[in-house]
């Protein structure tokens, strides 16, 4: 059976949770292999809106069986606090549902101190994190200095390798930032609070995933963030610090031998970005802001409004070669209906040169972006359904970024609505 991988194609927020949602009606298991509570799905469905953090976006499907895997930045209190909204509205959530795996590595409540501290620190220089702990957890797994969720149900070991952790990170807390020590007692109860409550998700997924996997099931594999955030391949240092690549599911899902067929890059038809670091084709002023405020464009998880600017057929072409992506979803199209001429960057201008690469991550602040208008629909598209019935100048502008980048657009979003999209047949 084919297995599908649905990642983003840009810097993230382009819409991957709305697209797993539509999706995992035609899949048994929606897994996500990567990131943390740093970066949010917003889902719209028949139980209300929903920004998802750390849920897998499949948990609104009845019959899905959803997984958190090893690649995903564990933090119990923030998951047991979304678990708890998501079922306020009606959705249930139970261990046959939601599996977490005893291999992911718990975020503890220091990594979100010490990525305030650390974000304090370099001041001007701060690379736009949401605070949530992301990079100072991933630095302290790869020291292999983290708790993993499967200790929480050997409490006489746990508090041992607590006592252990605790010593070393206030080595940190103390000597580097001046900040309060913390104590093995008050990292005990916290983790007990949550602990406790998300023990029954708690349980070995490889061998769940394995036994799906020889049952012939078939795998969703959900992204965080887009390829631009990559910690590899992305606008370093502007980026996660996870692997926000297809090519990882298989290894943070928790299955490395599974096998991905097919890739589905969500992409927006138009671009935004959170956070800091380089975006060569962002709009300033009134016209930014339209833009903005019609695609209501602010972070799911900060709230912080999202830069904005024309789709850059360059750094898409880009992210569609570092997934793999088989398919494109194109979201938000609809937001375009306004407009009487829309903006496309099309190159990228460095140093009197034109650039159809994109270049190496030192040399963005240099590029300016190489802008053409297309013609705009100028009606409203939300009610279409069919590709034949949408407008002439909205077809050619998704054939257009079809062409420009290299991968086919098999679903077209016209609006937030589960239903609100186009599925193209290709020839």
């Amino acid at each position: 059976m084919a297995n599908c991988a649905i990642v983003g194609i840009n810097w993230g927020d382009e819409g991957k949770g709305r697209m797993v949602d539509l999706l995992t009606e035609r899949y048994d298991v929606v897994i996500r292999f990567q990131g943390g509570g740093n970066a949010g799905h917003t889902v719209i469905n028949e139980f209300g809106k929903f920004a998802l953090h750390l849920l897998p976006s499949g948990i609104f499907r009845a019959g899905v069986l959803n997984i958190l895997g090893n690649g995903v930045a564990l933090d119990l209190e923030n998951l047991w606090t979304e678990m708890e909204q998501v079922r306020a509205q009606g959705v249930a959530l139970t261990p046959d549902m939601l599996k977490i795996s005893e291999r992911a590595s718990l975020l503890l409540p220091w990594h979100r101190q010490l990525d305030g501290l650390e974000e304090a620190r370099l001041k001007d220089h701060a690379y736009g994190s949401t605070r949530q702990g992301i990079a100072p957890f991933y630095s302290d797994k790869y020291q292999k200095k983290t708790l993993l969720a499967g200790e929480l149900k050997d409490p006489e070991a746990l508090r041992a390798h607590v006592a252990q952790l605790v010593e070393w990170k206030n080595l940190t807390l103390r000597g580097v930032y001046g900040a309060e020590p913390v104590t093995v007692d008050a990292l005990m109860d916290w983790l007990t609070t949550y602990g406790e409550k998300l023990k029954p998700f708690i349980c070995d997924t490889t061998e769940v995933l394995r036994q799906a996997q020889a049952a012939g099931k078939r795998f969703l594999f959900e992204a965080q963030l887009g390829a631009l955030r990559d910690l590899d391949y992305g606008i370093v240092p502007y980026t996660t610090s996870s692997n926000t690549l297809a090519a990882y599911a298989p290894v943070g899902s928790g299955l490395p031998s599974a096998k991905v067929d097919e890739v589905i890059g969500v992409v927006k038809a138009y671009s935004t970005c959170v956070g800091e670091g380089p975006f060569v084709c962002e709009l300033f002023g009134e016209e930014a802001e339209r833009l903005r405020q019609a695609g209501a464009e602010y972070g799911a998880k900060t709230g912080r409004p999202r830069r904005v600017g024309p789709i850059d057929l360059v750094a898409t072409r880009y992210g569609v070669r570092m997934q793999g992506a088989t398919g494109l979803a194109l979201t938000k199209l609809d937001v375009l209906s306004d407009l009487k001429e829309i903006p496309v960057c099309e190159k990228y201008r460095l140093d009197g040169r034109e650039l159809d690469d994109f270049p190496f991550p030192t040399l963005l602040d240099r590029c300016e972006p190489v802008l053409k208008r297309v013609p705009g629909w100028e009606r409203d598209i939300s009610g279409v359904r069919r590709w034949e019935d949408l407008p002439q100048a909205a077809r050619d502008y998704v054939e257009m970024i079809e062409r420009a980048v290299g991968c086919p657009i098999t679903y077209v979003s016209v609006g937030a609505d589960r239903e609100a999209y186009i599925e193209r047949k290709q020839a």
